[in-house]
């Protein structure tokens, strides 16, 4: 696997504990991103390094930047049609792109004059932008906020096709991972992952990041 990993505890204590952040695994080009699909999908793109086959461009997809909200919303690779999680290498540069082509799908009175203008932008916009709470292994909500982003259009198709330089198909670690979840968590190893720093303050303010002070 070439996900770099560490223990659950050696990273959650330098983790911020509150506000928005986009914890990631990333190098100097590339991000990790998570997704997970029935077999159909996810193994055509493990096969091929790319989606197609049944993966729809006609529906929004959503990508994850940390690994324990994408457990909690695959369910540790047990939910119906989730069941082969994906980490996909995509470049940073297209994820900056992403980042700043972001609309929050729900309404920020502090991002726009009136409803309506958020509501034009978002209707136009190919990248959906979410802030949910994030998780402990066990699946309880944290105070910390977690990134989605849902992808169509253009957008879409440029993420499935040009922008990815890996996909590796991690459902055996998670499944053994998913084994060492316990009262303590001791022996829990996850993806090793820091915090993204988003350098662009438009973007940074648009995101509604939140400063690192833990």
């Amino acid at each position: 696997m070439q996900l770099v990993t560490e223990p659950y505890l050696t990273q959650v204590n330098r983790w911020p504990k509150t506000g928005r952040h986009i914890l990631a695994q990333y190098d100097d080009q590339l991000i990790v991103v998570y997704q997970a699909y029935h077999p159909a999908i996810g193994n055509f793109a493990t096969k091929h390094g790319y989606f197609g086959g049944e993966f729809s461009f006609e529906r929004m997809s959503w990508i994850k930047t940390n690994f324990l909200w994408m457990m909690y919303r695959c369910g540790w690779g047990t939910k119906n049609g989730q069941k082969v999680v994906l980490a996909i290498w995509i470049k940073r540069l297209a994820f900056d792109e992403i980042l700043a082509k972001a609309v929050h799908s729900s309404y920020v009175p502090e991002l726009y004059p009136d409803k309506s203008a958020w509501q034009r932008e978002l209707k136009q916009s190919q990248v959906r932008l979410q802030w949910d709470p994030d998780h402990h292994p066990f699946g309880a909500k944290l105070k910390r906020r977690a990134i989605q982003l849902g992808l169509c259009g253009q957008v879409l198709a440029a993420y499935a096709r040009d922008w990815i330089a890996n996909i590796e198909d991690i459902s055996d670690f998670v499944q053994k991972q998913r084994q060492n979840i316990n009262s303590d968590c001791a022996e829990l190893i996850t993806p090793r992952e820091t915090v993204y720093s988003v350098f662009d303050s438009e973007t940074q303010t648009k995101l509604r990041l939140s400063a690192c002070t833990e």
